[in-house]
């Protein structure tokens, strides 16, 4: 299954693609504090990033990468700093000022603060937000039925392997059964070995 990248607006996919171009797909850091401030710096409200959520490497500055060996990889304590925001998510991101807020981020991290880097605009006209990941709902009704049937097709062609299967399944076992029998009756196999053989194809 091919990851998405997890940066608002953002449509590329982890793909044949994409790996032509140079484009790169990156875990966030197992560290909570790095972790926590590439949540901050995508600016998607209770977004919590899991073991499947990637970024792509055109949030990022060319100075972020490793490259030295096989493998591209981001720098120790880089965090994510190029988005095409919209407005309302240039604004800066609000910290909490309540002494039990207070606590609660300084219980998660007593000795560092949460850095978000500004926002590096790309210039770029802005895509549309129904796109914006996979599993983000369209606003428009239309976009809505089309992603509809889309999951239901696939619903629909995952049933049909699931019965193939089975028939597969169904047909080696009636095979093997026969071959049981033939096998039986030249007295190649004696009844035990036969019924035996059978119990554990059940």
């Amino acid at each position: 299954m091919p990851h998405h990248c997890c940066a608002f607006g953002c449509t590329n996919r982890q793909n044949k693609d994409n790996r032509l171009r140079g484009i790169t797909f990156h875990r966030f850091p197992t560290n909570q504090t790095a972790r926590k401030q590439w949540e901050v710096a995508l600016r998607r409200k209770a977004f919590i990033a899991t073991v499947y959520s990637r970024l792509c490497s055109e949030h990022f500055r060319q100075v972020d990468f490793d490259r030295t060996g096989q493998t591209v990889r981001i720098r120790d304590g880089v965090v994510p700093s190029v988005f095409n925001f919209p407005a309302r998510l240039k604004k800066p991101v609000a910290t909490r000022t309540g002494w039990t807020s207070k606590q609660a981020d300084t219980a998660a991290s007593p000795n560092q603060s949460v850095y978000c880097s500004p926002p590096v605009t790309a210039g770029e006209p802005q895509p549309d937000p129904s796109l914006d990941h996979s599993y983000a709902l369209p606003t428009c009704p239309d976009a809505l039925k089309a992603r509809l049937s889309e999951a239901m097709a696939e619903v629909e062609s995952l049933r049909r392997e699931k019965r193939n299967a089975k028939d597969r399944e169904r047909r080696a076992k009636s095979t093997v059964c026969g071959l049981l029998e033939e096998l039986r009756a030249k007295n190649l196999i004696n009844q035990e070995l036969k019924e035996n053989m059978s119990y554990n194809m059940e």
